[in-house]
């Protein structure tokens, strides 16, 4: 029988994965065999008892058995999709088991994954529930009980002819628009219908028939084989264009009124006819429209509670709810050109615009200008570890820095020009090169050019001057096994506070604290400084992880995670190993540590990815968020508990940074 796959915080004996060290030698030597395959663990010869991990319980203790029911935390709702995963364990690895009758595989830890569609939900509004019907046995014993969630509720069209989804009105809530500015609407209903709008003053709007729909077409959805045809829910999404107000008055762009009441005559009515049936609605949407020649002006603060936790500046998107794309410091400020329910639009000059937080700014005293400003010349001011860049500005505007392989891309907006000379200091050779141009009226874009690839950089304000601080890169020792050599590396244990959970009830936080110390020792001994931003069990937020990284000086970021999947995707089809990166400068990290741990753990190659994540968002030095495996996946939990799986995990990272520090050391980037 196989030696048990362990606990976290048992043993760091190494002898038990004596085959690390010769993996760790070889690496050195240039050399990197695969590893052998991970052993199969124990068998779990626990009582048999059925535990509910995901969705989360509402007690986490609390076992499924004896008939007994057991409900889903009060905050979770499961989502509106065709099939749900659930995962927990059941104490015996040579148990069996059934949810909802289905067969489910249970791992020789006891561990168990389904994945199985979703009940109809039972009751109405907010009240609609879904049970699992869980029962487990043995040669000897057998136990039940049923788990009870509640669930979105879904729209079925009803026997009528005509119908209207109350669900897919698009947009609703709240809107405000630029004067002449226009807007699609969509809804859902009845396929072959004439479909429009009543406005306020009696007008109709008419709709055109995009596109005919099935709710369930194209989706995964689980026990449903590809012979079996998935239950079809007919309809068509109809579309129409509109300019200017619709609904009830919404108020001021930054003070919304109130809802009105559902009877205020002011709301729009949709109306679907088809054949002798219709089917009417109000449409659920007020859009209001913002002053262009005086806009009102917002100022950005993150921190509108005053709790001092935040990082003091604030992400930008380019759509409501998108990627994060811009930066700005608190205290800039911005004019409002419209608005999304909870998302404010900030037009930072003439053509572009970003999307914040409503929370997160504060509404101007009318009357202030518009923030508009000079650009004047700049000089470089260099140090030991250094260049720093002085923008002079009549006033603070917005801006954002965009890097090349070896180039960084200072763009100002509401901004122009006015630069007689530009002074190098004794920034050269670091800088080879730095140019400005005017691509808009109100727009600055200052370039600088370097000599080698990009290591890091910062920005600040002093008074009204902007501060880029551009990182020059280590001197790195080149030779067999020397780079890690007084380099100061920041490893991130992540979490607490939140993380994922694996099927027998493991948090992400001990395996990745596992982890994060055993890579700290692998990485002492080949001569590297080590940040532990985390060496406890205790919780730190994402700023503060970000901030001990800066102030230590490092040189590299590595955060340490164990994955998680969202509702509704399938977890046997897209689990494995990847690493995130946001900055290019972080690509060559992430690739170097995602090809090193794919040949250790031997799992899935999800590839590197870009990821819009805090701990990969730091600008001072490359950073990368590591996901080596799925903490829901019951082999992968198994592997992440075991000594062997979490040195595994750390000499994967280590040969990762090697080597991307080899290949910066010969003034190379990928």
């Amino acid at each position: 029988m196989h030696a048990p796959i362990g606990r976290f915080g048992k043993s760091e004996d190494r002898s038990a994965v004596g085959l690390l060290s010769l993996l760790a030698v070889a690496a050195c030597a240039g050399s990197r065999p695969a590893p052998q395959p991970f052993p199969v663990p124990a068998m779990a010869d626990g009582p048999l008892e059925i535990r509910v991990v995901y969705p989360p319980p509402q007690s986490r203790g609390t076992a499924v058995r004896n008939g007994a029911t057991v409900t889903a935390a009060s905050s979770y709702t499961m989502p509106a999709v065709d099939s749900v995963f659930l995962f927990g364990s059941v104490g015996r690895g040579d148990a069996s088991l059934t949810v909802n009758g289905r067969p489910v595989d249970v791992y020789p830890t006891g561990a168990w994954l389904a994945w199985l569609p979703r009940p109809e939900g039972e009751g109405e509004g907010e009240g609609v529930t879904a049970h699992f019907h869980l029962t487990a046995w043995t040669d000897s014993d057998t136990v039940r009980g049923t788990f009870t969630t509640a669930v979105a509720p879904t729209f079925s069209p009803p026997p009528e002819t005509a119908w209207i989804d109350p669900t897919a009105f698009a947009p609703a809530g709240e809107l405000w628009v630029r004067p002449g500015e226009g807007y699609q609407l969509s809804v859902w209903a009845s396929a072959g219908a004439m479909v429009r709008a009543i406005l306020e003053d009696g007008d109709t709007l008419n709709f055109q028939q995009a596109s005919p729909r099935s709710s369930r077409a194209g989706s995964q959805v689980a026990g449903v084989t590809p012979t079996e045809e998935p239950v079809r829910r007919e309809g068509s999404r109809y579309v129409a264009w509109h300019v200017g107000s619709f609904g009830p008055d919404p108020g001021h762009v930054m003070s919304p009124n109130g809802r009105p009441l559902p009877d205020d005559s002011s709301w729009v009515t949709l109306e679907v006819i088809r054949q002798a049936d219709t089917a009417r609605s109000r449409w659920p949407l007020r859009v209001g429209i913002v002053d262009r020649a005086r806009p009102p002006l917002a100022l950005v603060d993150d921190d509108t509670a005053g709790t001092g936790a935040t990082d003091r500046v604030l992400a930008g998107r380019p759509v409501p709810f998108g990627t994060y794309h811009w930066f700005f410091p608190n205290g800039t400020v911005i004019p409002v050109s419209g608005r999304s329910n909870a998302q404010v639009r900030l037009q930072l000059s003439r053509q572009s615009v970003a999307w914040v937080d409503a929370s997160d700014v504060l509404p101007v005293r009318p009357g202030t200008p518009l923030p508009r400003a000079v650009a004047g010349s700049m000089r470089l001011v260099s140090d030991s570890g250094s260049v720093t860049l002085r923008v002079p500005l009549s006033r603070r505007v917005p801006f954002r820095v965009d890097e090349t392989e070896r180039s960084l891309i200072l763009r100002l907006y509401g901004s122009a020009a006015d630069m007689d000379w530009i002074r190098y200091g004794g920034a050269g050779p670091f800088v080879r090169l730095v140019s400005f141009h005017q691509p808009a009226e109100d727009e600055v874009e200052i370039r600088i050019d370097l000599d080698q690839p990009v290591w890091g950089y910062r920005t600040r304000w002093s008074g009204n001057a902007l501060l880029l601080q551009i990182r020059r890169p280590p001197a790195i020792e080149q030779g067999q096994g020397q780079p890690f050599r007084g380099r100061r590396i920041a490893i991130d244990a992540g979490h607490p506070p939140a993380g994922s959970l694996g099927p027998t009830g493991i948090t992400e936080a001990e395996v990745t604290l596992a982890v994060s110390r055993k890579l700290r020792s692998l990485l002492e001994e080949r001569g590297a400084d080590v940040v532990m931003i985390r060496d406890s069990e205790s919780g730190l937020g994402l700023v503060e992880r970000s901030e001990i990284a800066e102030r230590s000086g490092a040189e590299l970021l590595v955060s340490i995670h164990a994955n998680a999947m969202a509702d509704g995707a399938n977890p046997f089809a897209s689990s494995g190993t990847t690493v995130f990166y946001y900055h290019p400068r972080s690509v060559g990290l992430a690739r170097g540590i995602n090809d090193a741990l794919v040949r250790q753990l031997g799992f899935r190659d999800l590839g590197v990815a870009r990821g819009d994540l805090h701990l990969a968002r730091p600008t001072w030095m490359p950073a990368v968020l590591v996901e080596g495996l799925f903490m829901m996946i019951p082999e992968h939990e198994a592997v992440l508990l075991s000594e062997e799986g979490q040195w595994r995990y750390a000499h994967g990272v280590l040969e990762g940074i090697g080597s991307f520090l080899e290949e910066r050391a010969g003034g190379g980037g990928r």
